[in-house]
């Protein structure tokens, strides 16, 4: 398989699958050689086991971070301080993508960036979507509501109000409806109790802000 044939087959998208290449091909293990001989010279990104990118300046579209983590980890989905930033709840720039799902907790530093994956039980999953994140890209992403609350749930002092007042949570980023919702549907006294306060501010807002 020639460099061009790769280009040609997956050009247009943001991250391929090696799988695709295989289908059919009579010399798979030659596709595999090649695949290693484009990584070793930097003309492909290697992400995880049969994973990959295009590198510059052979890439077409640049691949969003929270693709990319919803690809590294099938089953999982961006949430925390990632996807509150991204719904403009907090007002910091958050450099890592965090995600949850019923995985092992673990890191990847990549070349597209830092990924972090942390446990959720199964119970927990839910209150994410399909959401298109850029260039017609679609991830995985918790809704600001359950943002709040998988951080709340992941953070131990996150039901108290010091951690909770640091983070300068923008309260009109929430439904009540929908938070407390949520919150009820966790069973979950810690995320009960931080979605009581969260609405408290929200009722506090001019004051909230001053803090």
């Amino acid at each position: 398989m020639k460099f061009s044939e790769l280009i040609g087959a997956v050009g247009e998208e943001p991250v391929f699958e090696s799988s695709l290449l295989l289908a059919g091909r009579s010399d798979p293990d030659g596709v595999r050689r090649q695949l290693s001989r484009w990584t070793s010279s930097g003309k492909i990104i290697k992400l995880r086991r049969g994973l990959y990118a295009l590198a510059p300046p052979w890439r077409r579209r640049h691949p969003h971070p929270f693709l990319v983590a919803n690809r590294l980890m099938p089953g999982t989905y961006v949430s925390g301080l990632s996807a509150l930033a991204h719904a403009r709840a907090i007002p910091e720039y958050v450099p890592e993508t965090t995600s949850v799902g019923p995985g092992k907790p673990h890191i990847r530093q990549l070349p597209l960036g830092r990924f972090s994956f942390r446990h959720v039980k199964p119970r927990l999953l839910f209150g994410y979507q399909a959401l298109a994140v850029d260039d017609d890209q679609q991830a995985f992403v918790a809704t600001p509501e359950k943002a709040f609350l998988d951080l709340v749930h992941l953070h131990p002092s996150g039901d108290q109000r010091d951690y909770l007042a640091e983070l300068r949570l923008d309260c009109d980023a929430f439904c009540p409806q929908t938070l407390a919702a949520l919150a009820a549907r966790s069973a979950s006294p810690k995320l009960v109790r931080a979605t009581r306060f969260l609405l408290a501010l929200k009722d506090e807002t001019p004051r909230y802000r001053a803090l």
